[in-house]
């Protein structure tokens, strides 16, 4: 107990910034008899400092979803060096996740709680053969689509808006109230309006060609709500809705008034922002 004790005084409290391939994971959290990047990092953390502290992500990303720049807190009593924390963690993990940085913070930093904005990436392939090497990356369509009129609809959802008609109708967030991809309960209608600081179509290249990637930067994003966004737009693409009718589907707060969900592998969770003074020892 006393030992117990004496360690939690000399936690210090970590932020991890890490990229993952999320096709073979069944999203960020911990469940029972799944694969997981949360218990990945945490068994990672067990074997490399004998301390398995449940490493706290700045939000759920969904299975089969990627991240760039994922941020993940915890304390540990180890008193091991930055650089060698990333080195040990990057040699036990799975390839499929990389530790980009790692860095003491002051104890009060919460991957979650202290983040101020968010920003994903939506990437869709819209030839008539998508390779192979790039398809659990993105969404394959090739269905023309008009740029335009994507674009007039992204420029939609730029504000503060109840985004309860882009909120995923799982049977348990039904129950449970709407529930924020961090894990933030609440009654649906306070949690359903966020503030989208940006929102646009742009053209990309990979090696096979073309993209269209979907940018989106927000003071926090709901269940399934970037997919949800991005399946409407490409309905306003391909001519079933009209742009004009964004403003309609958000007073509608009604899942039924939105467009289809994207598929995951798609979707990007790109970075996640923090104060300075938050994360600054």
């Amino acid at each position: 107990m006393a030992e117990d004790a004496q360690n939690m005084a000399n936690s210090r409290t970590w932020k991890l910034t890490l990229a993952y391939d999320g096709t073979e994971f069944r999203g960020w959290q911990v469940q029972p008899g799944e694969r997981t990047v949360q218990g990945e990092l945490q068994a990672a953390l067990r074997r490399v400092t004998g301390e398995a502290p449940m490493p706290q992500g700045s939000g759920r990303t969904d299975a089969g979803v990627h991240a760039l720049g994922q941020v993940a807190s915890f304390a540990l009593a180890a008193p091991i060096p930055a650089s060698n924390l990333q080195r040990a963690l990057n040699g036990t993990l799975p390839v499929s996740i990389r530790i980009l940085e790692a860095k003491t913070v002051p104890p009060t930093f919460h991957a979650r709680h202290s983040a101020v904005a968010k920003s994903y990436e939506y990437r869709i392939f819209p030839g008539e053969l998508c390779p192979p090497f790039l398809a659990r990356y993105v969404y394959a369509s090739s269905w023309p689509v008009d740029f335009a009129a994507m674009q007039a609809a992204a420029k939609s959802f730029v504000g503060e808006h109840d985004f309860l008609s882009f909120v995923a109708t799982d049977p348990d967030l039904t129950t449970r109230g709407a529930e924020d991809e961090a894990g933030e309960p609440g009654s649906i209608a306070r949690t359903a309006v966020r503030t989208v600081y940006a929102s646009a179509w742009e053209h990309g290249m990979c090696e096979a060609g073309g993209l269209l990637v979907y940018r989106v930067r927000g003071s926090g994003f709901l269940h399934h709500m970037v997919r949800n966004l991005v399946g409407t737009m490409m309905a306003v693409g391909r001519g079933q809705l009209a742009p004009g009718a964004m403003a309609e589907i958000l007073a509608a707060r009604n899942r039924s008034a939105a467009g289809p969900t994207a598929p995951a592998r798609g979707l990007f969770l790109h970075s996640v922002e923090y104060r300075a003074r938050d994360e600054d020892l």
